[in-house]
């Protein structure tokens, strides 16, 4: 079954604009079978160039339902159908973005009459719906409302599987061409289609079963597709021959997903993976003392033998990089912090961002005091946390514990009710390890990004 539909917007970008109608014709191969079509009310003023385009005012939507209203009925109508449309990744993309606002990951395999067209009808002038329906001699009525262009693209669709004589146009939209080019001959196209635009983790299997990959995303299928892309090293190219099927978990937060794929690859220990066996981390910042009582920073590899270092970082040029900003911000020595070789004072002080420490200068006290500070700031908070944010779906939510400075887990709970006790929340945590890596994830995590809540117990 196929859904052929059109909408009408506010304007052309999904992330910002609302649709204002949809029109739907439901097919079944051999004809139409029944129809829908709706005015949308978009919450946001009609700008004047898409009225004079489509003819739809504010007044005309003003009492129309609202996208949330029409959600369920379009879900209802449109499961087990293909969505059509002409251009339909523009179509697709508006519904997608309305339905992500309300917490939904709404998800269909769709079929584009341009990309079609260009198959069948090789060589025309333009491929938009008004003119490529007038050189196949196709009428067209109501051009710019969802109903008309819908009808349109009905006809269109129904030409083309004229044109092609009972072979499935899926295949011939769908082969692996385009973005699917790069599929190896194990993984479909559909299996592709199967897989979230969600956040989660992700697993490659060869044909044993035998896990072969773990990799965490924010958009799962995006990132399955550019490992089948990545040919830039004979192990890439390797692990993409040996791939024959994916699954994948979702986890709502990007936290989470880290934290689960850290945890995993230590587990499970995937063929591919190996750089990531031991830690995902290879240089540490260190403190010590000098011998005049000034706190000193250096940054050195990490070995199984040192001391754990006070943060870790992937790389030398990433921990330098962010020791600078950090000096620079608490206004620190760069000779004490190991950025500056000298016998003398550093270069900040010949610039006046030092006052000195590296000659004795600052009183030991007051330096270490701001050196102090920078420490607090990249420890993980020694009390009692939950870190509270998204789930998987609308009505759950996710946590992460941590207790006196040690990660212990995390978990998801419902929302359902009004009130949520602590002892609720801290039942739903599952038992994880903590470890060097897990403590990195959470004080860069929390560093760098905003979660929905943290609740202090």
């Amino acid at each position: 079954m196929y859904a052929i539909l059109d909408i009408e917007t506010t304007g052309g970008n999904p992330a910002t604009e609302k649709i204002t109608e949809i029109a739907i014709f439901f097919h079944d191969g051999e004809g139409v079978v029944d129809e829908w079509c709706t005015l949308i009310n978009p919450e946001k003023p009609i700008p004047y160039f898409i009225t004079g385009l489509t003819g739809i005012t504010n007044e005309m939507v003003a009492d129309a339902p609202r996208f949330y209203e029409i959600a369920r009925e379009l879900v209802e109508r449109t499961e087990n159908h293909i969505i059509v449309g002409h251009n339909v990744q523009f179509d697709y993309a508006f519904i997608r973005s309305e339905f992500k606002r309300l917490g939904f990951d709404y998800s269909r395999k769709t079929l584009c009459t341009v990309r079609l067209g260009r198959k069948i009808f090789p060589g025309r002038k333009s491929y938009s719906l008004g003119r490529f329906c007038r050189e196949l001699g196709i009428e067209v009525n109501d051009r710019h409302r969802a109903a008309g262009d819908a009808m349109a693209t009905v006809k269109l669709f129904e030409l083309i599987r004229r044109q092609q004589e009972g072979a499935d146009v899926l295949d011939l939209d769908h082969g692996k061409t385009g973005r699917y080019r790069n599929l190896n001959d194990h993984i479909t196209v559909e299996d592709i289609e199967t897989l979230p635009e969600a956040c989660g983790t992700y697993y490659f299997f060869d044909e044993k079963k035998q896990l072969l990959y773990i990799g965490k995303s924010r958009n799962i299928r995006q990132r399955v597709l550019s490992h089948l892309g990545n040919t830039t090293s004979r192990r890439a190219l390797e692990m993409k021959q040996r791939i024959h099927s994916v699954s994948f978990e979702l986890t709502g937060s990007e936290l989470i997903a880290l934290l689960k794929e850290s945890r995993e690859i230590k587990e499970l220990k995937p063929l591919y993976n190996r750089a990531q066996k031991r830690s995902l981390y290879y240089w540490g910042l260190y403190t010590g003392k000098d011998e005049y009582g000034y706190t000193t920073f250096r940054i050195q590899k990490i070995s199984e033998t040192a001391d754990d270092p006070v943060t870790c970082y992937q790389n030398k040029k990433e921990a330098r990089e962010a020791l600078t900003r950090m000096v620079e911000k608490n206004w620190l020595c760069q000779k004490l912090s190991g950025l500056y070789q000298t016998d003398g004072a550093c270069f900040h002080y010949s610039i006046r961002q030092c006052n000195g420490a590296c000659i004795r200068k600052e009183p030991v006290a007051v330096y270490n005091k701001r050196a102090a500070a920078l420490l607090d700031s990249l420890k993980l908070d020694r009390g009692n946390i939950l870190i509270i944010d998204r789930g998987r779906e609308p009505e759950e939510r996710s946590l992460v514990r941590i207790e006196k400075g040690m990660y212990l887990g995390y978990g998801y709970i419902s929302v359902n009710h009004a009130y949520l006790r602590v002892e609720e929340m801290l039942d739903s945590i599952r038992p994880s390890l903590d470890n060097r890596d897990v403590r990195q994830i959470l004080k860069n995590w929390l560093r760098n990004n905003q979660v929905e809540k943290m609740l202090y117990y």
